[in-house]
């Protein structure tokens, strides 16, 4: 697979600055680690969508605890990248959130990302949906198109149409409409998620 090539333009070791830069430059695309000095990184993306800030946030972690995941995404980052994953995994991350996508680490454990239980104690259907499913959800309950997303993830439209049609069987919901219901009850909606 070909990556696209990226030119850095900043670097930074303290969230302070790295916000400054980012309010200034404005840049595509920002990769943020986990452990900046000064802010934190998870409040760093706050701040950049809170200040509309449109820069594509990846975060890049050796954690991959439920809450941190589960905060990052939540708090309108991108991408969630795991150090200890092959280069590959990275550039797969810079080139789907470029495209409007968003990227978990294939090494993240959605069970693990999201409560295996629910109140009744019955197993969370989300958590068996495997990290390209995922991705495949987050788009749809947004609003984003099945070409749109084939586009997005370098996917033939038939194959987003088998995530598709497999997602909804592990959720038991059978159209896009329900999907966006779940997804508000479940707070799985995202403000900062826009798609491009």
């Amino acid at each position: 697979m070909l990556f696209r090539s990226y030119d850095v333009i900043a670097q930074c070791q303290d969230g302070e600055d790295a916000l400054r830069l980012l309010d200034k430059l404005r840049p595509d695309i920002a990769v943020l680690d986990l452990n900046l000095s000064g802010l934190y990184a998870i409040e760093l993306v706050s701040k950049c969508r809170q200040r509309d800030i449109p820069t594509r946030l990846v975060l890049l972690a050796h954690r991959q605890d439920r809450k941190t995941v589960v905060e990052g995404l939540r708090c309108g980052a991108n991408a969630f990248v795991l150090k200890s994953g092959p280069a590959a995994h990275f550039l797969e991350a810079l080139d789907q959130v470029m495209k409007g996508g968003i990227y978990i680490s294939p090494h993240v454990q959605l069970e693990q990302v999201f409560s295996p239980r629910v109140n009744n104690g019955a197993e969370d259907p989300v958590g068996m949906l495997s990290a390209r499913e995922y991705q495949v959800f987050s788009m749809l309950i947004e609003g984003v198109r099945a070409k749109e997303i084939a586009a997005r993830l370098d996917l033939s439209p038939k194959t987003v149409d088998t995530y598709r049609a497999s997602l909804m069987r592990k959720l038991d919901i059978h159209d896009v409409a329900g999907l966006v219901k779940f997804a508000i009850v479940r707070n799985l909606t995202s403000t900062h998620q826009k798609t491009q």
